[in-house]
């Protein structure tokens, strides 16, 4: 069973949650929808996601 963990900033609201998975798999899923299918990602891509938030790459 993945050890699910979602932002301390999230608060009260709907949150996106993650999950690594072994060394190299990282799970994603909607934290109001626990039982729907996760997104999954290689370590690869989950660096790259991380590395574009931090790099501001996401904002409007």
């Amino acid at each position: 069973m993945p050890a699910w963990r979602k932002s301390s900033k999230c608060g009260n609201a709907t949150c996106v949650e993650v999950a690594r998975v072994g060394e190299d798999t990282y799970l994603i899923r909607d934290s109001k929808q626990p039982e729907a299918p996760a997104l999954s990602f290689t370590k690869e891509e989950w660096v790259a996601f991380v590395d574009g938030v931090r790099d501001g790459e996401f904002q409007f």
